[in-house]
């Protein structure tokens, strides 16, 4: 079947699932393959639910309910290509090392304001993820905000041929599945990808002007930027707060402008945020920018940043009997790690404890990165230092001082006989660590 009779069909039924156990009535359900599933081998038990089911192996396709292909995901890709091509709509585009779901969640939240928006759902942002985002778009969807993550280069290249973005952003660009990328220039070539998919075809970009390695990947000629400093076309300060991100924005619409002229006493353009960590600021400042460009009022912006609440494991502040808990695990490396820790060592908190899950996907980079880590924690003199996986691990002996365990098992099992109380801690590792576990035992 050619993509355009399938898209016939979509229009018809224009649900998609992926998974036998999420089904939706009067959908289609595409067979996905990976390392330990075959979709092929539930696409019969989905026909109770869907119209229609998409395989590639023919044993399968056993009457006209199946639709018979060569590759179900490229058919998918495909799909989702057709589809956003006959949709009238803007799309932002955003990737980046750390930031990114952040930054797509109040983008997110600030449009729908005013706009019919349709968001990656969670860090859905691989190459399925992003196809299902674009086919849950319609006629009646203004604006498309589509997260792209990658792991290796031409990932980024490969989503914007699908989704086609007319905006861009890059959050910022870290250490991040140096497995993948091979070095940090490999990641800064992965990333900038998106800014020529923007070049390419007279996209925009907004720009961190405050990060100067976002100025080396060849940015588009059409760009808004935003940052701390005056020379922005948004501008913004970051306020004190111990907790909870507190910042000040002004849009000046260009990058020329006197300073004593701008009123930051307008209180829609002070932003008391409930997301802990001053390295929010570049993402928040970031959604304002955004949502400025595309005529959303400061009132609107204020209210939507002011009332967004994280969740999935970041930025999460979570108040217990005896502790407060900073959760921020769902990603994790150098990059993150180092804001994250070197944040939490400014803030004036009594009984300072830090819980971090090992780095993964580093590859060769591992032990040194672990190793630089470890230094930088050291420095910081926390009041105690919890750390859990193989890679700290290694390290035991050169630091006495810090709790090593081998697994989070190891750690519920110690904290059940020695809790820890009254203490601010800082829980921060890679999703694979399940750190959010501890959080009962806190």
């Amino acid at each position: 079947m050619n993509i355009s009779d399938l898209y016939n069909i979509f229009l018809k039924y224009p649900n998609i699932c992926t998974d036998s156990r999420k089904l939706i009535d009067n959908s289609i359900f595409f067979a996905l393959k990976g390392e330990n599933f075959d979709g092929n081998r539930y696409a019969i038990k989905a026909l109770d639910r869907c119209k229609f089911a998409v395989v590639d192996e023919e044993e399968f396709a056993i009457d006209e309910r199946f639709i018979l292909v060569d590759d179900v995901l490229f058919t998918l890709q495909e799909l989702a290509k057709y589809h956003r091509e006959k949709l009238d709509l803007s799309i932002i585009a955003i990737t980046g090392t750390n930031g990114k779901t952040t930054t797509k969640e109040l983008i997110n939240t600030i449009l729908d304001t005013q706009f019919e928006v349709v968001a990656t759902n969670g860090n859905f942002n691989n190459h399925i993820g992003v196809p299902i985002t674009l086919l849950k778009m319609n006629k009646k969807t203004d604006i498309g905000v589509v997260e792209m993550g990658a792991n290796h280069i031409g990932e980024i290249k490969e989503l914007c041929e699908i989704a086609k973005p007319n905006y861009g952003i890059i959050t910022n660009v870290g250490k991040a599945h140096l497995e993948g990328f091979g070095s940090f220039e490999g990641v800064k070539k992965a990333k900038s990808e998106l800014y020529k998919f923007l070049s390419d075809n007279k996209g925009l970009a907004f720009i961190n002007n405050d990060n100067e390695i976002l100025e080396d990947l060849n940015p588009p000629s059409r760009v808004i930027f935003y940052g701390s400093t005056g020379f922005n076309h948004c501008q913004g300060k970051l306020l004190n707060s111990d907790l909870h991100l507190k910042f000040k924005w002004v849009s000046t619409e260009d990058m020329s402008f006197d300073d004593e002229k701008i009123d930051w006493n307008k209180k829609t353009r002070e932003i008391n945020t409930k997301i802990f960590g001053d390295y929010n600021f570049e993402n928040a400042l970031a959604a304002a920018c955004v949502a400025n460009h595309f005529g959303i009022s400061e009132l609107n912006i204020k209210k939507a940043i002011e009332d967004y609440i994280p969740i999935n494991n970041r930025s999460q502040l979570i108040k217990k009997q005896s502790n407060t808990i900073i959760l921020d695990a769902y990603n994790a490396n150098p990059t993150s790690m180092k804001i994250a820790i070197e944040g939490f060592a400014n803030k004036s908190f009594e009984n300072k404890t830090i819980i971090l899950g090992d780095m993964l996907e580093l590859g060769s980079k591992s032990v040194i990165e672990h190793t630089m880590l470890l230094s930088l924690v050291a420095s910081c003199k926390f009041d105690k230092v919890f750390l859990i996986g193989d890679n700290f691990f290694s390290f035991k002996e050169k630091y006495s001082k810090f709790n090593w365990f081998v697994n989070i098992d190891d750690f519920i099992s110690s904290i059940k006989n020695n809790p820890i109380k009254s203490s601010t801690i800082l829980i921060k590792g890679s999703r694979k660590n399940a750190l959010e576990k501890l959080i009962e035992y806190l």
